[in-house]
């Protein structure tokens, strides 16, 4: 299989669903539980740049991971964001929309669901880095998880544990309708 790019970033090992044209991929450092990313497949940086059959498999695979998503992790609701170029906040020069799954009870910006845009801006300002040095341990088979001061709560994951994590996600779709890493 031809790797998958996130920008210039390899993710293949992050990818849990697939079509021809868009994937979805586990985050490197989410801000809750269930926080994944749905990409299309020829890295452009901004929404204008895809061909209506890549916006329309983009929506497509938003919504059916959304629905798989909701339901792995006992999701009400859904916040699906997209920065769409440099000065709305997007570090990482490749469309792709977060999907974060929202819970009435127990969700972590309960009262205050709007915190949750900070919080997607701090969280795509240290992708570059986070994802260059994710890199390079993969390289070296050396994973050490980055300290940041601001952001001690959310460590970015190894390699391993997103891949699991994508494993796990990928069983929730039928193996009929999706392409995957084969």
């Amino acid at each position: 299989m031809v790797p998958l790019l996130f920008s210039t970033i390899e993710v293949t090992r992050q990818v849990f669903y697939r079509t021809s044209l868009s994937y979805a991929i586990v985050n490197l450092k989410p801000i809750v539980p269930g926080h994944v990313l749905v990409i299309p497949c020829r890295p452009v940086p901004r929404l204008t740049d895809l061909t209506t059959p890549e916006l329309t498999s983009l929506m497509s695979s938003v919504q059916n991971v959304g629905r798989v998503i909701e339901r792995a992790y006992g999701g009400d609701a859904l916040t699906v964001a997209c920065q769409d170029g440099k000065a709305a906040g997007q570090s990482i020069p490749h469309v792709h929309f977060h999907l974060i799954p929202r819970k009435f009870k127990g969700d972590v910006f309960s009262g205050r669901n709007d915190e949750i845009y900070p919080a997607l801006e701090e969280a795509e300002e240290s992708l570059p880095g986070h994802f260059e040095h994710l890199q390079q341990a993969s390289e070296s088979s050396e994973y050490q998880p980055l300290r940041m001061d601001a952001d001690e709560d959310r460590q970015p994951r190894s390699l391993e544990d997103m891949e699991k994590e994508a494993n796990w996600l990928q069983s929730f779709f039928p193996k009929d309708f999706l392409e995957m890493k084969n």
